[in-house]
């Protein structure tokens, strides 16, 4: 992995990023599958395929039948996703500490509904320490198009760039920074396999909250 540029701007992913919510969106998808008459997804298969926002996603899973799918997916997600909101274990902490440096800005990315999104983090106590929360639709483009990275950075005097780290869990946020031309960094507990993610590959990954922090020391 080539050597980390200094960060001035760290933009998140949300789901499973910052927050635990595979049980909430999995529990929507069965119900949304079910209903379309389609089998329902295992939690594995839901872990293995969401990826991009419901707008990209469901027109190639739902066909002709999408807006009624989206509909459906959200009504049932709404229900539960405040109830079931749970942080990974440090992620408050680490953004509070982060937050705290004048030198840095933070921002989340998301494929998440930016509505739903922006509830959460204020369940979450979390909203002060964003520069922006984007999430899906409120850009021209979601992930892995690089409209949600600059509507993020809008306003901070920042522009996209190898000093703007993308923090994600999955290829979509590798992707994502690749087009907007900035540091892709892989965060979850599994390091990428050879070849895991061509044309996109992690500049560096973390394990854990931890090991992220311990990427952002001086070297």
């Amino acid at each position: 992995m080539r050597p980390l540029p200094p960060p001035r701007a760290l933009l998140f992913d949300w789901d499973n990023t910052l927050v635990d919510t595979w049980s909430t969106i999995h529990h929507a998808l069965v119900v949304t599958f079910e209903a379309m008459g389609r089998r329902p997804w295992t939690l594995e298969e839901t872990r293995a395929n969401v990826r991009q926002s419901a707008r990209e996603a469901f027109p190639a899973l739902f066909g002709a039948r999408a807006e009624d799918a989206t509909r459906l997916f959200y009504e049932t997600f709404e229900r539960d996703h405040l109830a079931h909101l749970r942080e990974r274990p440090g992620a408050g902490e680490m953004l509070a500490q982060l937050a705290g440096r004048d030198d840095l800005l933070l921002g989340v990315v998301s494929n998440k509904t930016g509505r739903y999104l922006r509830l959460e983090a204020e369940r979450l106590g979390w909203e002060a320490h964003f520069h922006r929360l984007v999430g899906a639709t409120d850009a021209p483009r979601d992930k892995p198009a690089r409209d949600p990275v600059d509507l993020a950075l809008a306003g901070s005097g920042l522009a996209a760039g190898p000093e703007v780290w993308f923090v994600g869990d999955t290829d979509v946020d590798l992707q994502c920074a690749v087009a907007a031309g900035c540091t892709p960094v892989l965060i979850r507990e599994v390091p990428p396999g050879p070849d895991e993610f061509p044309g996109h590959e992690p500049a560096a990954h973390a394990a854990d909250f931890p090991d992220f922090l311990a990427l952002m020391a001086p070297r």
